[in-house]
């Protein structure tokens, strides 16, 4: 695991010993985090509802599959958004209202925003109800004791066409023994 003072746009994966069932085989982009605590959205939790059943003006930037995805435990009742500006050109303030940098291209959208403002410079975006969140030094133990694997982010990971299979293609991508754990077993009692 890298060693980073702040995990702001890297990606949490879960081992495959995370027995907490809100996190199984997730891999969360971690949105904010500092001392007050973190905070971040599953990246790999679609649920059967679709963007267009609860708003509407923004479905049409929701990329395959356009559902809403369960961004963690917490405020399951709120909706919040992740886009990609491709070519990362967020020094731009013009092409960014309504975008706010959280590393690289990634950056959170403003869903009060009209769609239009960011629809011709948006290339990616996924709607997320609710987040997951930890306390001030609660991640840190978690990491401690072995919970998550923390990896670099890439653009593509928030737009994934197969959020089923993102946790292993996370882990695939590692040049490091990580490859190895993408062949971990749903179930190694099978084996």
């Amino acid at each position: 695991m890298t060693e980073v003072s702040s995990l702001t746009g890297r990606l949490l994966v879960a081992t495959p010993d995370l027995g907490d069932p809100n996190f199984t085989r997730t891999v969360v982009l971690v949105l904010d985090h500092d001392a007050k605590g973190s905070l971040g959205v599953v990246l790999n939790r679609p649920t059967p509802v679709g963007v267009a059943d609860i708003l509407d003006g923004w479905a049409e930037l929701a990329g395959e599959p356009g559902v809403v995805f369960q961004g963690g435990p917490v405020a399951l009742d709120s909706a919040l958004a992740v886009g990609v500006l491709p070519g990362g050109r967020a020094g731009d303030p013009v092409r960014t209202a309504g975008w706010r940098r959280v590393h690289g291209a990634i950056g959170v959208v403003d869903l009060d925003s009209p769609p239009e403002l960011l629809a011709p410079v948006l290339g990616a975006l996924r709607v997320f109800a609710g987040y997951a969140g930890w306390g001030p030094g609660q991640l840190r133990r978690e990491l401690d004791a072995g919970a998550w694997y923390v990896v670099a982010a890439e653009p593509g990971d928030v737009s994934s066409p197969a959020p089923e299979t993102l946790w292993r293609a996370v882990l695939r991508r590692q040049r490091t023994r990580l490859a190895m754990v993408a062949t971990y077993p749903d179930d190694p009692s099978l084996n």
